[in-house]
């Protein structure tokens, strides 16, 4: 979005993510007993024929997002189960 509004010529962009379980290295989880942590490697591929300058402000773009912001964080999800929500199957 940030990319169109700007006129800049970005074609797409990719995003891979890998999850996995590291150690804790501050002393604060481990006070706490929470000595692994959730870690997310995320690589961005930017196409299209961008300038360095444009390519960084994607990435500090990108860095700022509600959704980065709030997987930066501790995040509480909570889930209910909606009385509308009907589940139907179809016989083969």
């Amino acid at each position: 979005m940030y990319a169109d509004r700007k006129g800049w010529p970005l074609e797409e962009a990719v995003v891979r993510l890998r999850h996995s379980k590291v150690h804790a290295e501050d002393g604060e989880r481990c006070e706490t007993g929470q000595t692994r942590m959730d870690q997310l490697d995320r690589e961005i591929t930017l196409v299209g024929p961008l300038d360095e300058d444009q390519r960084a402000r994607l990435l500090e773009i990108a860095n700022r997002c509600p959704v980065h912001r709030s997987l930066n964080t501790d995040v509480r999800i909570t889930t209910e189960l909606s009385d509308d929500a009907v589940v139907r199957t179809t016989g083969a």
